[in-house]
């Protein structure tokens, strides 16, 4: 459902990498992996349709993903480095925020049983600002559980995480690519997942 064809990234005067082939179909995952610099995060960035390829084309169901009928903004979600999250919103709050920009439905309970799960019963309506560092992270993990994109593009989604957390994280996305959805993983330590095949920049 999801290809690449012939890709190139160029960040600045650098080539981080060319003719990069690959795909992905219902209920399978790849594994991004590189040193630091070499075009991992950009990678995610292209395939999540936010920056334009230096060459080639990314397609999704066989169309690129460039043409507005094609959907493909509706049926990816884009988990980065930095979570865009609004720090003087509640943390149910921001995921009714995550919601609408997407244009997806999700009611108050929704967004309670995601916080719940996630740890973090009894902060639902704290301001995210007065959170730690992993219950932000929490938060946007749980955006997860709220969105029913096809691809999930996860930049690093293991950080900062406690082990606790970390295999909730894994559960997550085991049940997603059983249901037939598909992810796309960077991260510098091993991904708790069976099967996936690997990238290597």
């Amino acid at each position: 459902m999801l290809s690449a064809h012939d890709l190139g990234c160029v960040r600045g005067a650098r080539r981080l990498f060319a003719q990069l082939d690959l795909s992905l179909d219902a209920g399978e995952w790849l594994h991004v992996r590189g040193e630091n610099g070499a075009g991992k995060t950009s990678l995610l960035r292209l395939l999540a349709g936010l920056s334009p390829p230096a060459e080639g084309e990314i397609r999704w169901c066989g169309q690129s993903i460039e043409h507005a009928e094609s959907g493909y903004r509706h049926n990816r979600l884009f988990f980065g480095h930095h979570g865009a999250l609004k720090e003087d919103l509640t943390a149910l709050e921001n995921l009714a925020f995550a919601a609408a920009m997407d244009g997806a439905a999700l009611s108050e309970s929704q967004a309670l049983a995601a916080l719940v799960r996630f740890g973090l019963k009894g902060r639902q309506e704290l301001p995210v600002r007065m959170l730690s560092a992993g219950q932000k992270r929490r938060v946007m993990l749980a955006r997860l559980a709220t969105r029913k994109a096809k691809l999930w593009v996860l930049d690093e989604p293991f950080t900062a995480l406690d082990v606790k957390a970390v295999d909730l994280l894994a559960a997550l996305v085991g049940e997603h690519l059983a249901g037939g959805g598909m992810a796309v993983i960077t991260s510098h330590q091993a991904v708790p997942l069976p099967g996936g095949r690997v990238v290597q920049l």
